[in-house]
């Protein structure tokens, strides 16, 4: 996967009403999908007229709707995600989508990291192109996402990566990254 520049406005913009959007579906679809379970599969009413009939009756152990509002719930994050998964790869979405893809590459590099770590002070090129990468790509979102907290430590890495690339004379840059580059480190 290749870098590419992101207008952080948009970016932001299409990110909130993406998040404003879910929300809210969110909780309108969990409360119609359970309020119809409940209607369709509860029971709970008839134990309450069984229970106000006598009072000598058998005190019955009141049943709840959880199950039926958690399932609500539960559907309503599958519908959620079907919607997202299909507008994903749409005009809207594709600076969210591409932020996505670079922040779960992020994730796969971190699992490796302390191996990519030792194998670039060795000298080994394929780390140092991870490496550059990911610190490249980090500096990217974090900007991106307004997360200024460590971005001095981000850029103090990559400065010593570009340190150690110049030491052993190499060129690199983030068009030589690919996915499975990271293989070779288990």
């Amino acid at each position: 996967m290749q870098l590419i520049d992101i207008d952080k406005a948009r970016y932001r913009k299409h990110l909130n009403i993406v998040i404003i959007s879910f929300i809210g579906s969110l909780l309108v679809l969990s409360l119609l999908f359970g309020t119809i379970l409940i209607s369709l599969f509860s029971t709970v009413g008839d134990t309450n007229a069984l229970l106000q009939v006598g009072a000598d009756a058998v005190q019955v152990e009141q049943e709840s709707n959880f199950r039926y509002n958690l399932l609500g719930v539960i559907l309503a994050l599958l519908a959620n995600a079907a919607v997202l998964h299909s507008l994903k790869r749409s005009d809207f979405f594709t600076e969210i989508y591409y932020v996505w893809q670079i922040k779960q590459l992020q994730n796969l590099i971190y699992r490796k990291l302390k191996k990519i770590k030792i194998a670039a002070k060795a000298g080994e090129e394929d780390a140092l192109i991870i490496l550059f990468f990911y610190y490249q790509s980090q500096l990217q979102v974090y900007k991106l996402d307004d997360n200024t907290i460590t971005l001095e430590t981000i850029e103090r890495h990559r400065q010593e990566v570009d340190e150690s690339i110049a030491e052993l004379g190499l060129s690199i840059t983030t068009e030589q990254f690919n996915k499975s580059l990271l293989a070779q480190y288990k």
